[in-house]
């Protein structure tokens, strides 16, 4: 099999890069962790740096912290795009702006390369598990190539349309887990201090019409006061920034999303950033004087 080239091995890139292996694929592997890319290695793939996988692979995955860090690993000095071959195919699963991904979509195009923006959902549990939603924008012949490692890494891909597409549906899916997330946060913070169990409010609410995949997913974090990182507040802050930059440059008012970049902002500089976002929680908790966890 072809060789391909995975650069970003963080929290969702390693087990999705694991998958990849598991999967047969030939995996070049490239992180600024070295730990990381041992580990990888040990699994059989090869350590690599991005122009070399340029040069090596005609398809190459990329899930870095943000736009301009994905611009300097494919663009940069000794970057994958230095040697790129023409027919390549780049697939940036990054979570960035549509500006970004249409540059990046416009460059690789003037050399011959393919490129598919495509942000997944499903945090690290979902990476580890190959059951990510892949939501992409690009060219449909690109991403009919990318099918079978979309198959191995995630339950479902759709090519919503143009490129920039999948960064836009990605920025409207961090909306809604962001604010669902603040949503159920303020409600139980709520109860809590109203005298209420927040686990039997859970049990009694989750099967109704409030019942959703994040409130199964992030209020049991919150009573455990298990806030170890699937999806850390540091890269929702960054995508929300991203939401109201990408919102305001096409005059869309987002009220919503305005609070919660000020919540998300609180969080910084309160010393949350590396915590999971359900420590939005900590948020209301702090000032409403009370914690979701136990019986109040």
């Amino acid at each position: 099999m072809a060789k391909t080239g995975f650069i970003g091995l963080g929290i969702m890139g390693k087990p999705m890069a694991k998958n990849l292996l598991a999967g047969g694929m030939d995996l070049l592997v490239h992180d600024l962790n070295e730990g990381a890319v041992a580990e990888l290695v040990a699994q059989g793939a090869k350590k690599a740096g991005p122009e070399e996988i340029g040069a090596s692979c005609p398809v190459i995955f990329t899930i870095l912290p943000n736009g301009p860090i994905v611009q300097s690993v494919l663009f940069g000095p000794g970057g994958v795009s230095a040697k790129i071959a023409r027919g390549a195919i780049v697939c940036d699963m990054s979570s960035v702006t549509p500006q970004e991904s249409r540059q990046c979509h416009e460059k690789l195009g003037g050399m011959g390369v393919g490129f598919v923006d495509a942000p997944v959902s499903g945090g690290e549990p979902g990476a580890i598990n190959g059951t990510l939603a892949f939501m992409a924008g690009g060219d449909q012949k690109d991403f009919d190539a990318l099918r079978p490692y979309f198959d191995i890494m995630g339950s479902s891909a759709i090519l919503v349309g143009p490129s920039g597409s999948g960064s836009v549906t990605k920025l409207a899916n961090q909306m809604i887990v962001n604010l669902t997330i603040a949503s159920v946060s303020e409600a139980f913070t709520l109860a809590v201090k109203a005298g209420a169990d927040p686990q039997k409010v859970y049990e009694a609410i989750r099967g109704g019409l409030a019942g959703s995949a994040v409130l199964d997913a992030k209020v049991p974090m919150m009573i455990r006061r298990d806030f170890r990182p699937g999806g850390k507040i540091s890269i929702n802050h960054k995508d929300i920034k991203n939401v109201l930059a990408s919102a305001h440059a096409i005059d869309a008012p987002v009220f919503l999303s305005s609070v919660l970049f000020e919540i998300l902002q609180a969080l910084k500089v309160g010393g949350h950033m590396d915590e999971d976002h359900s420590a939005i929680v900590k948020f209301f908790e702090r000032n409403a004087a009370v914690e979701v966890t136990g019986k109040s």
